[in-house]
């Protein structure tokens, strides 16, 4: 088997054997074979390692044609001429209402998602982003993988922007051109505002520590070197010696002079105080607003010829959605760091419950009476309290940095309207509460429950609707990847939508419908955090529906949407220019913001004695899979050790070796939770509970499904999720611990040399659970499974994934092949010689180690106790000769050639198939 083909004619006829034994299993089979050939001899790591490359070869080769299929048509003039058929508009009036507000908010967010190394991402869009067939062009395999720093998350999210820009400018154009033949005499009125794009990467506390206050700040100062930069070229491309030049290019030095002061290390006093005095001081190129330059494009723009006009006014657009930056910012804090911040100020003595009555009267009195304070830097650089030093670096870069631009400030874990009162007290005392849009998220299970009531009582508050009215919006985050998580991402999906139309009886009923909802729903790119794969329209749609959307339209409140492209996964739309264009155009054509007013209601919404009763069992299925040991021991089985390190922020709290056995769930995050379901096989928060759901009512429930768009939509994210899994897989894991399969493979003298290796094993993994957690998961699964295949025969096949049986095929190989290496770890570490306990570390340990995949920890074990770096008797000059020592000492360069070696280049290999696994599920987590 030296070929990828190969090994899928080899897994297909282990499948043939399933006929005649149901319990057979192909993919477990087919590592063994490869175990066996490898340890034979008869391939070795290098074959294998050509295998890997041929399946990462496959595997980019399938996400480039799934990025393609996703944003085609790719080509320019075809985008152009599909965004001028779309523009119906009969009257001006019309058309300035449709296009002057966002049809999408894009946030670049910059969770741990870059799975791919830049020449990987490049060679997958460059392939994308082009009408020829994807062949060997989009494979870069083997790649040294970067440091994932957060400047690196933050220059590869400024690359992002800068395309959709660009892409955006384009648009705009068009828009523009539209308007002024068929509008002449109006069309100068017309200021289109299509997209708006921001990001939280720099700016999010939530869960991290490692960001500094004065980074946020450097990274806002580099964006606007940034920015200014694009803006001097498009003006330069207009007229290279056009008079506001004058004043952009002196602004554009300022801006790196001080971006440079705020990217040195300003934890001393001295250094602060100069960086900051620089920045705070006046000077006549310290641009704090665009409005004059926006003016004046428009006033020269009257004034010229259609065609240089059209292009001033897509700058003027431009700088009008930007401001002096990249796009909006977004900070985020935790609800935790800001009760632990109002209590300085209301409750000193830790005594009052934050969410009673008693705080909530305190909170309106303080806010009713609060002082606006100055600050400066000196009083952000010595703040404590994490959720204070956020208000405070955002009044320095309100007041320093950029006027115009408001700022986000999101909040995490928002259960209690006292929360947001907080949040607007340190608006108002720090004097940017005009600025800064709080945004509660919903991502908890008890949020999502209560967040109904939440918003009802939030709303009622003479203060928050006082503060809406000023700001012009109610803003709120729904979050995919916690719901998605624990409570399942169909029922969390259909809980959020319910929240969505909560808010917007809530906003009726209080008098909000004159200002607009922006709901920022913040999923990730794969289909266990809300990213639909089935089409762009099914992407925007499924986290704000139709059906949430009219509730705002019929109140007749301005919708604003505002979705997250993630990480690596995410800026893939916008890697190149073409498909920039190509995402932003579908948008545009879509039209997110609106949809039908009096469309009839669909029947998933109105016949709720049967899809509430099909949501809550779904639900009721997904919390037994999480409250279930057997669930959480299956996920936890390999730690995160089945996963590449794909971002700056951590994946999981530390613990010691003992803790991995009893890992919780909630010690990960959502996306390693995610990926780690992907690398098993199965994303059971996705299809888990649809099947057993429709259990004694199948023709019902498929009649419902079929009638209901929403339906199909949620059967079509099913179908996806379900064509790239494999229950077979999940019970192959359980396999590698299994006791009775280490003692009988070498039984009746088939491979003899490994017998020593497997009597250890064998004998190590009978106290060994994880072989019957597999099993009792895999057997969960299946009956669920079953039940699910009956509902789905019941019901049409809208999108049939293509090649579906050769995909499913080719990561059965993957992964097969990554339960040879796995294997082959297990062989090497337990014929390793014993070595004595040293630091509190044992050879069990180093065992233990390698079986949760804590590989890294096990090498800088096994190297310390088998030293290659060692003193020789020639580094010394003594006269008195000896004759010791008398043998070569090759005995540690030999156990680090046979073992350590081999282990460490297996598991990389394993790693690099952990990529090409989630590039055939099309994302990270």
């Amino acid at each position: 088997m030296r070929t990828v083909d190969d090994l899928i004619e080899r897994l297909q006829t282990h499948h043939l054997r399933t006929k005649e034994t149901p319990l057979f299993n192909p993919v477990f089979q087919l590592g063994l074979d490869l175990s066996r050939s490898l340890e034979a001899g008869d391939i070795d790591l290098d074959a294998v390692e050509a295998l890997v490359s041929e399946l990462e070869c496959d595997s980019m080769q399938s996400r480039a044609s799934r990025l393609r299929r996703l944003v085609a048509p790719v080509d320019l003039d075809e985008n152009t001429a599909a965004l001028r058929n779309s523009l119906t508009s009969q009257d001006f009036a019309a058309f300035r209402s449709e296009w002057e507000r966002p049809q999408l908010h894009a946030v670049f967010t910059a969770h741990p998602t870059f799975l791919l190394t830049p020449d990987q991402s490049e060679a997958v869009a460059d392939a994308a982003s082009s009408d020829a067939e994807i062949g060997t062009q989009a494979c870069v395999t083997g790649a040294e993988r970067p440091a994932i720093t957060l400047e690196y998350e933050h220059g590869r999210a400024m690359r992002a922007i800068g395309h959709a820009q660009d892409a955006r400018d384009g648009i705009v154009g068009e828009l523009l051109s539209h308007a002024a033949e068929n509008w002449p005499d109006q069309w100068h009125a017309l200021n289109p505002l299509p997209f708006r794009f921001a990001s939280w990467v720099g700016y999010d506390m939530d869960g991290r520590t490692d960001i500094k206050w004065y980074d946020s700040i450097g990274f806002r100062l580099s964006e606007k070197v940034q920015r200014l930069s694009r803006y001097i070229a498009s003006l330069e491309a207009i007229d290279a010696a056009h008079p506001l030049l004058d004043a952009l290019r002196p602004a554009l030095a300022y801006a790196e002079a001080r971006a440079a002061d705020f990217g040195e290390d300003l934890t001393e006093p001295e250094a602060l105080s100069a960086a900051a005095n620089r920045l705070t001081a006046d000077d006549p190129h310290k641009l704090l607003s665009l409005t004059p330059l926006i003016d004046a494009l428009e006033a020269e723009a009257r004034d010229c010829d259609v065609a240089r006009a059209l292009r001033l006014k897509t700058l003027a657009a431009a700088m009008r959605a930007d401001g002096l930056g990249m796009g909006w910012i977004h900070f985020r804090v935790n609800s935790s760091q800001l009760h632990n911040a109002i209590r300085r100020r209301i409750d000193p003595d830790n005594t009052l419950d934050l969410a009673s009555k008693g705080a909530m009267a305190t909170l309106r009195e303080i806010l009713a009476r609060v002082k606006p304070l100055r600050s400066n830097f000196a009083a952000l650089a010595i703040e404590s309290s994490t959720a204070i030093r956020q208000f405070l670096a955002m009044a320095q870069i309100l007041g320093h940095v950029d006027a115009d631009a408001p700022i986000r400030m999101l909040i995490a874990e928002c259960e209690q309207p006292s929360t947001i009162l907080a949040a607007l007290y340190f608006s108002k005392l720090f004097g940017i509460e005009d600025k800064v849009d709080v945004s509660p998220l919903f991502e908890t299970e008890s949020a999502l429950e209560h967040g109904g009531r939440f918003l009802d009582a939030l709303l009622a508050e003479d203060s928050y609707r006082e503060y809406a009215q000023r700001r012009g919006r109610v803003a709120i985050q729904t979050g995919f990847s916690d719901a998605g998580r624990f409570v399942g991402q169909l029922p969390a999906s259909l809980a959020i939508e319910r929240l969505q139309g909560r808010l917007s009886q809530a906003m009726e009923k209080n008098g909000l419908t004159g200002v607009s909802a922006l709901i920022f729903n913040t999923h990730g790119e794969s289909m266990g955090r809300g990213a639909h794969p089935d089409s762009f329209e099914d992407r925007l749609n499924w986290p704000l529906s139709p059906w949430a959307k009219r509730r705002f339209i019929r109140a007749g409140i301005t919708l604003e949407p505002e979705v997250s492209f993630q990480g690596g996964d995410g800026y893939m739309f916008f890697a190149t220019p073409k498909l920039a264009r190509a995402t932003l155009t579908r948008i545009a054509t879509i039209r997110p913001a609106d949809t039908e007013a009096d469309a009839p209601t669909d029947p998933f919404y109105r016949r709720t004695e049967l899809s509430l009763d099909f949501y809550r069992a779904i639900r009721s299925h997904q919390r037994a899979h999480l409250l279930s040991k057997t669930y959480s021991r299956a996920v936890t089985a390999f730690g995160l050790g089945l996963l590449n390190s794909t971002g700056s922020r951590v994946s999981r709290r530390q613990s010691d070796l003992s803790a991995d056995r009893e890992m919780s769930l909630r010690q990960i995050r959502a996306i390693p939770h995610n990926s780690i379901l992907q690398q098993l096989g199965y994303p059971v928060n996705v299809i888990a509970g649809v099947g057993s759901a429709a259990d004694g009512n199948y023709e019902d429930i498929a009649g419902l499904l079929e009638e209901s768009e929403r339906g199909r939509q949620m059967i079509r994210l099913v179908r996806s999720s379900n064509a790239l899994a494999s229950i077979k897989t999940v019970a192959a894991y359980g396999e590698l611990f299994n006791s009775a399969y280490w003692a009988s493979r070498p039984y009746r003298g088939t491979e003899s040399h490994l017998s020593d290796a497997c009597e250890v094993l064998a004998e190590y993994l009978t106290k060994d659970d994880r072989t019957g957690v597999f099993r009792r998961l895999a057997s969960r699964l299946r009956v669920d499974a079953l039940k699910l295949h009956r509902l789905l025969s019941l019901l049409p096949d809208e999108h049939p994934l293509e090649d579906r049986e050769n995909i499913r095929r080719t990561i059965g190989a993957a992964q097969a092949l990554r339960l040879a290496l796995l294997q082959h770890m297990f062989i090497k570490v337990v014929s390793i010689p014993a070595f004595s306990r040293a630091n509190d570390i044992s050879r069990e340990d180093v065992l233990e180690m390698v079986f949760t995949l804590r590989i890294d920890e096990a090498l800088a074990q096994l190297r310390r106790a088998f030293p290659t770096d060692y003193p020789q008797i020639s580094d010394f000059a003594v006269d008195a000769p000896t004759d010791y020592p008398d043998g070569e000492g090759e005995g540690y360069m030999a156990i680090r050639r046979d073992y350590i070696d081999p282990l460490e280049r297996a598991y990389g290999l394993c790693l690099r198939l952990s990529t090409a696994i989630a590039n055939e599920f099309g994302a990270h987590g």
